[in-house]
């Protein structure tokens, strides 16, 4: 009974039929698929990795301008402001240079006033002396008297107010009397000269 089993034993395994090289190579681990995957996760890991890198550079870019972006409003807002303070500043105290030139020929004026002298020529010569510093604290604020005397008329400067007929060929369209002096501040007309105009 026992050689029975045995060579039964012998013949099931003598009987199977001996593997082919197919089959022993589909029984082996494949290492080359698993190769393959590892390399693919790699990449996959790599990309992925990449991908974060440029995200974070992207954010910090963000950052940057946005600070940016921020600062130059401020500095813009602060601009604006300090600006309109000047500008409020120049309204209310723009005169001042104005006025501080003037003052002293206010001076002069309270000073002839308050001189009890009766002689008509000082008097008169008081006058003209204050009048010519009049005339030059406007000359130091640019302001300037626009000419008429023998002038040819023009409409940038001269206002005409009368037409004298009858005056001849040579004073035809030309200023022959001045009714009121005309001005300029740092050339710029700032009253025309009223005048009459010969026809």
């Amino acid at each position: 009974m026992k050689e029975t089993k045995d060579s039964k034993r012998k013949i099931d395994v003598e009987g199977a039929e001996p593997e082919t090289d197919q089959q022993k190579t589909t029984n082996q681990p494949d290492t080359s698929n698993e190769a393959t995957e590892k390399e693919a996760e790699e990449t996959a890991e790599d990309e992925k990795n990449e991908k974060k890198d440029e995200l974070a550079e992207a954010k910090q870019q963000i950052e940057e301008l946005k600070d940016k972006y921020l600062r130059t409003v401020a500095e813009f807002d602060n601009y604006k402001k300090r600006t309109l303070k000047e500008k409020a500043e120049l309204i209310l105290n723009g005169g001042a240079k104005t006025i501080a030139t003037i003052l002293p020929v206010l001076d002069d004026f309270e000073r002839a006033i308050a001189d009890k002298s009766d002689d008509p020529k000082a008097i008169k010569e008081g006058i003209q002396n204050i009048f010519n510093k009049f005339v030059k604290s406007l000359e130091t604020l640019g302001v300037k008297k626009i000419e008429t005397e023998n002038k040819d008329f023009d409409t940038d400067f001269h206002e005409a107010v009368a037409m004298v007929p009858g005056m001849g060929d040579d004073k035809k369209g030309k200023v022959v009397d001045c009714i009121q002096t005309g001005y300029t501040m740092n050339d710029k007309v700032i009253r025309h000269a009223k005048v009459a105009v010969g026809q």
